[in-house]
């Protein structure tokens, strides 16, 4: 399909001229040649990427619910509820913990962890989907959310040295690098094409 000259349609010339020159218009076959020189191991790493993105987004969902849940509720007994559920020992060290934990919690604080957990959960959610869809604008956006999350990994872990959270730094840090070496190779494969 051979475009329509602008002096034919009586529009200037200079801004249709930039926009096509500096790709800001995708054409359809370029989209599917693109998307065809994408490697199957380039997809695999993304959907696994986006699976784990999703699956951290769900749970703090659902954290977050359970955090506003506990809001004007005894939380002492719905720990043990939830115990007795699960069929978790009630005299368990982790349980008797999160008790301790949840004592020294007040209305204001649980609010505060439940926005939070539903902001943080709304955020991987998001760069999951995208990912899943394959967005290039996803891949973007984890490597800048997150990379800035790993400094905060980082002193936390130095406040606390724990195996969960040199391993959940250890996923985030092969993430980013993962995704940046995609990027910059994408970035190469379109020059060269």
């Amino acid at each position: 399909m051979e475009p329509i000259p602008c002096a034919k349609v009586g529009l200037p010339k200079w801004p249709y001229v930039a926009i096509i020159q500096n790709d800001l218009v995708t054409y359809p076959r370029r989209k599917q040649k693109e998307l065809r020189a994408r490697s199957a191991a380039s997809f695999r790493g993304l959907r696994l990427i986006a699976a784990f993105k999703l699956f951290k987004g769900l749970v703090l969902f659902a954290v977050g619910v359970g955090a506003i849940k506990l809001l004007h509720k005894d939380r002492a007994f719905e720990v043990e509820r939830w115990a007795d559920i699960i069929r978790v020992d009630p005299n368990n060290h982790y349980i008797h913990r999160i008790l301790e934990e949840l004592s020294i919690l007040d209305g204001r604080k649980i609010k505060e962890l439940g926005v939070g957990t539903f902001f943080y959960s709304a955020l991987l959610l998001t760069e999951g989907t995208g990912l899943l869809l394959g967005k290039r604008w996803a891949e973007y956006f984890t490597v800048v959310a997150t990379s800035s999350f790993v400094p905060l990994e980082v002193y936390e872990l130095t406040k606390r040295v724990s195996s969960a959270r040199l391993v959940v730094l250890l996923l985030n840090v092969a993430i980013v690098v993962y995704l940046v070496v995609e990027l910059c190779r994408s970035r190469k494969s379109r020059r060269v094409g």
